[in-house]
């Protein structure tokens, strides 16, 4: 057996060789019945040794194989540029190494193996994200204007909390400014309160346009409406819990004074000035000026609410527009404090507090029919915790996308809505006439069946009465006959009734009888 000419080994030589070299008769057997040759062996790549045939070996049959093979294809590199292999030595595909063992071969199968459940995973995951878009948008106008309410209702009780803090203001002689880093290296700017409102009015106008065009208004105006209601609520409490003491000595903050007056008297007083803080949106531009209200920030709500649903509900190409809310949001936050209007601490619990609520809020809500389905404890805490959430998005089971309409679309679903409830007003009217001309014919249909009942009694009555007066004449008529037929001769009688059934009744007759 010439080593040098491996190229010409038949598959006795290489059974020779493996027998030589004390592989496993297994594999001998296998490259006895596969016709395994030399020129077989130089093109061996590492999935050969673990596909069929090879498949089913031990681990050091393999392993001794492997060596052997690898051995001869690195003392026989001429040999395979014969057979046109050298390229495959550059070659990553081929996994031959012709330094030595490659340990590469491991990972072959599963190489494959993840790929092919990378594609899978991959397809599951945008399958799943298909999936969870919401397939049930209904605008249940309903629930928005009960989610307005609540808000209305929320921001009139705030009104009246930042009256009675306003009343509980801390004497500034005797308590003064607390201690706050950002307060005390920025200097006051007497302007930056009315630029914050501004910047919260620019944030204001352009959540309206995007509800405007965007195709589920009414979903997304009730999520902001309870948002918004919830979070004031809560610094409703918070401000009546902890008197916090003026931040800036520039504020002119005292009690109100009340001229002496019974308690309803005093209570009418305050619920003007509510209703003027309510009116003015309790913007100081507005003329509004409170003091008392400062944990947390209510100003810092409303520009976080406003730009965290301007970017949630508006398309991710426009990131020049959430850069600018973003930005907008930030200097509005930096004017409150640069205002000397809140503490720091005020203007962080406000944006902590608004922003979780809103990622807590979109997330539960996004994953309604997960919880749905399952039948542990969470969808029950939910419903407990977030009442309204479960009730404002009982019928919404995924993410709402951010679908627009056009102008005309706009105008064309206007009108339409505006034929429905039109016909659906005189429908109703129909049937409100409709049912008011049943219920008269039910009535008279009920007094005629009366009358007919009474008519069928008195009837009924009248002809008893009338057979048993009818009996006794019958009585006597029969008796009178009987005695009037003795006195007729039979021969008459007779003559008699040949002729009445001679002569029958004519037709005029029967009917008068």
């Amino acid at each position: 057996m010439d080593a040098d000419n491996i190229i010409k080994w038949n598959n006795k030589e290489v059974n020779d060789l493996l027998c030589k070299e004390k592989i496993s008769s297994v594999i001998v057997d296998i490259c006895r019945t596969q016709d395994i040759d030399g020129q077989c062996l130089l093109s061996f790549m590492d999935r050969d040794f673990y596909e069929y045939p090879f498949d089913k070996l031990k681990l050091g049959e393999r392993k001794r194989f492997i060596l052997l093979v690898k051995k001869l294809q690195k003392d026989n590199k001429n040999a395979m540029c014969q057979l046109g292999l050298c390229d495959e030595v550059l070659n990553p595909a081929t996994n031959i190494n012709f330094l030595g063992t490659n340990l590469s071969h491991l990972s072959y199968n599963l190489h494959n193996q993840l790929q092919r459940e990378l594609y899978t995973r991959t397809e599951d995951y945008v399958s799943n994200y298909a999936d969870k878009r919401a397939s049930k948008l209904r605008p249940e106008v309903w629930k928005t204007a009960i989610a307005m309410g609540y808000v209305f209702l929320v921001t009139w009780v705030t009104a009246v909390v930042m009256v009675i803090v306003h009343d509980k203001v801390p004497d500034m002689k005797k308590y003064p400014p607390l201690p706050d880093l950002f307060l005390d290296n920025v200097p006051h700017i007497p302007w930056a309160f009315d630029m914050c409102e501004i910047t919260g009015s620019l944030l204001m106008a352009i959540w309206l346009v995007v509800l405007f065009f965007h195709k589920h208004r009414f979903i997304i105006l009730r999520r902001f409406f309870a948002l918004a209601g919830t979070v004031f609520l809560l610094r409703c409490f918070t401000m009546l819990i902890t008197s916090l003491s003026v931040p800036g000595s520039h504020l002119k903050c005292e009690p109100r004074f009340y001229p002496p007056a019974d308690d309803l008297t005093v209570w009418g007083r305050r619920l003007r000035q509510a209703y003027d803080i309510w009116s003015g949106a309790g913007m100081s531009v507005r003329g509004v000026r409170t003091c008392g209200d400062y944990m947390f920030s209510g100003h810092t709500v409303a520009l976080t609410l406003l730009n965290f649903f301007i970017t949630e509900y508006t398309s991710r190409s426009l990131y020049l527009l959430h850069i600018l809310t973003w930005v907008m949001n930030m200097f509005g936050i930096f004017f409150i404090l640069a205002a000397h209007e809140h503490y720091s601490i005020d203007v962080f619990i406000a944006f902590y507090i608004t922003s979780r609520l809103f990622l807590y809020y979109h997330t539960l809500s996004n994953n309604q029919a997960l919880m749905r389905n399952d039948s542990s404890r969470y969808y029950t805490r939910t419903r407990i915790w977030f009442p309204l959430l479960s009730f404002f998005e009982s019928e919404v089971d995924g993410i709402v996308p951010n679908e627009y309409e056009s102008p005309m679309e706009i105008a064309n679903n206007l009108r339409l809505w505006l034929i429905q409830l039109v016909t659906d007003v005189k429908t109703s009217a129909v049937a409100k006439i409709a049912g008011t001309k049943l219920q008269e014919g039910a009535a008279m249909g009920e007094y005629s069946m009366v009358k007919l009942v009474d008519g069928i009694k008195r009837n009924l009555s009248l002809i008893e009465e009338f057979k048993n007066s009818r009996q006794p004449l019958v009585t006597l008529d029969k008796n009178i006959q009987a005695g009037l037929l003795d006195e007729i001769p039979e021969s008459e009688v007779v003559e008699t009734l040949r002729r009445d059934f001679s002569n029958p009744p004519s037709p005029v007759m029967k009917k008068t009888l």
